[in-house]
């Protein structure tokens, strides 16, 4: 058996634009730009690279935020990237067989399903994998948060020798890493430690989940609360604008309403807010009206009920 330690980068349309709007066949989180990956053998030793840039077909203009974080510019995709189905059938050619996917975090095979399916390219091949960030935080500190991986480096005196934010760098750091762990005991105790983690909020698969979105940049709490509520609150099924109930504040910085789309009916959505370099994340879910998730919801917005208050005896009444 042989680890295939992944990192992507994808694009998403700037909020307003007629990217944005527009509904695709499969709704999709982001549309992948680039894809790199290393082989680590099952000796836990580092071996050879794969990287592809890929030319957007549905969101061809990058978005700002992007273009600074990944240093990929448009003129790159159009020059040097090739079609998404080809890219992936390079990928897994140089995948071979008997291979376990890690990636650092949850988002990353999710996004390569989504753009799969939305290709109509079949995704079986890659469901067996781990999020190597979970493996990490139990053989080191016993953290159940997300741990940047820069944070993980620096724990286990990993010096960069790649760029960040590139898909080929990361997943050669996420590799050395790795091979500093025991990943045959990580995968066999995988399951705890999911458990353990953020109390399953960015599990890998949550009962009733339907969508899950990282949104970035936002400069205040108000700022983000208002864009979940009105330009981001779009219904997973048609992508259709999506009204909002009130917001019901839980632990963590942690917040949940019932959204409701006119054509498909009622989505439970959480959100939990953290802090960046640049401003406010909200990781969001978004499940299904009848999920465990949704019920929380309806229990914490249930009006108590109201104690009938037993009518005194006067004095006179009980003495007769």
């Amino acid at each position: 058996m042989q680890y295939i330690v992944l990192d992507m980068e994808w694009n998403q349309p700037w909020p307003g634009t007629y990217a944005a709007k527009r509904v695709l066949p499969v709704r999709i989180r982001g549309e992948i730009i680039q894809i790199g990956a290393v082989r680590v053998t099952d000796r836990q030793i580092v071996g050879d690279e794969f990287q592809a840039l890929i030319k957007p077909k549905y969101y061809r203009k990058l978005n700002k935020k992007v273009v600074s974080l990944t240093g990929i510019k448009d003129a790159m995709l159009s020059e040097h990237g090739i079609p998404f189905p080809e890219a992936v059938e390079q990928f897994r050619d140089w995948c071979g067989e008997d291979c376990v996917f890690l990636t650092w975090g949850f988002d990353d095979i999710g996004i390569l399903k989504e753009n799969m399916a939305l290709h109509n390219i079949d995704s079986s091949w890659i469901d067996r994998w781990y999020n190597a960030q979970m493996i990490f935080n139990a053989q080191t500190d016993g953290a159940t948060a997300q741990k940047a991986l820069k944070t993980a480096m620096q724990m286990a005196g990993v010096e960069a020798s790649r760029p960040a934010h590139d898909a080929l760098g990361d997943a050669y750091h996420t590799a050395i890493l790795c091979t500093r762990l025991d990943l045959p005991r990580g995968m066999a105790e995988y399951d705890k430690a999911l458990r353990e983690h953020e109390n399953g909020f960015h599990g890998a698969e949550l009962p009733g989940c339907l969508e899950r979105h990282v949104f970035h940049g936002y400069e205040t709490k108000e700022a983000a609360m208002a864009a979940l509520s009105g330009v981001e609150n779009r219904c997973p099924t048609c992508g259709k604008p999506m009204t909002v109930s009130r917001w019901v504040s839980q632990q963590d910085r942690r917040y949940m309403t019932m959204a409701n789309c006119a054509e498909h009916g009622n989505f439970l959505v959480r959100i939990r807010l953290s802090k960046e370099e640049d401003g406010i994340r909200v990781s969001r879910l978004i499940y299904t009206p009848d999920s465990e998730a949704a019920q929380t919801y309806e229990k914490a917005t249930e009006k108590p009920k109201l104690r009938r208050r037993r009518k005194r005896r006067s004095s006179h009444e009980r003495t007769e």
